[in-house]
């Protein structure tokens, strides 16, 4: 589903990846962990067309994403990013819901004006999605009423009212209170075993990870230290950098 080669990004002078390389299969939850500016929110953006690159390939689902030359993506290549995201939604940190709308018209919003379907029929759909996160009855609230756990919710329906094949989690708890962490958590596990979606998740919820994970990948410093099972990974990692990372992640749990 998901084919990356020989992936380069800088920032400035400063160089994140340097020939990363990973594959990831249809149906596959791989979950992304590792130390704050490793480079995990960077690679999903890489694959969502979100972040140009420097060199190398994405390839999504078939289609492919090429390092972009001169200051503005080519037509191709503004048609390549707008194939891939409609095969890849993104739920982010921040909610990004429009506050102007209600609930249900933000989840109806993409599939209406971007995908042409038919607004009742896409209110239904909403509805469904929204049942199945137990908002339903926040349907024709403003986004701004609801809690931070709330909305979280709201960002998954919507982007899952786009039907993609697979999902990009990009620590979609990490701007949460502590309360709602769960209710996220119990939304996207529900998906990872009862849709049977690809998907790449960032997070630092290492018991979630270590559940929900298919295969589990250890960044640092724009590198993939480890790859591994959950068990692996999390009873007898082989590098010392990750054994570093979750004694230190952990001492914080």
């Amino acid at each position: 589903m998901i084919t990356i080669r020989n992936l380069q990004k800088s920032f400035g002078s400063h160089r994140l990846f340097n020939g990363l390389n990973l594959d990831v299969a249809a149906g596959e939850v791989v979950v992304l962990i590792g130390p704050s500016g490793s480079g995990k929110s960077t690679l999903l953006r890489c694959i969502n067309g979100l972040e140009p690159f420097d060199g190398g390939e994405i390839h999504v689902d078939g289609i492919a994403l090429h390092s972009i030359c001169g200051p503005r993506p080519s037509r191709a290549d503004r048609e390549a990013i707008r194939q891939v995201r409609l095969r890849a939604g993104m739920v982010f940190q921040q909610f990004n819901l429009f506050p102007h709308m209600t609930v249900i018209e933000n989840v109806i919003e993409a599939p209406v004006r971007v995908l042409g379907r038919d607004p009742e029929q896409a209110r239904e759909e909403a509805l469904s999605l929204l049942r199945r996160v137990n908002l339903e009855r926040k349907a024709g609230s403003r986004p701004g009423t609801l809690s931070g756990g709330e909305q979280q919710r709201v960002a998954i329906s919507r982007a899952l009212a786009m039907k993609p094949r697979a999902m990009l989690f990009d620590e979609p708890t990490a701007s949460l209170d502590p309360e709602t962490v769960g209710d996220v958590l119990s939304v996207i596990r529900d998906l990872v075993y009862s849709a049977g979606m690809t998907m790449l998740i960032s997070t630092h919820e290492m018991g979630f990870a270590r559940e929900a994970a298919d295969r589990v990948l250890v960044l640092d410093n724009g590198d993939i230290v480890e790859s591994g099972t959950p068990e692996a990974i999390f009873t007898n990692p082989g590098q010392e950098r990750t054994r570093t990372f979750l004694k230190r992640i952990l001492k914080k749990t």
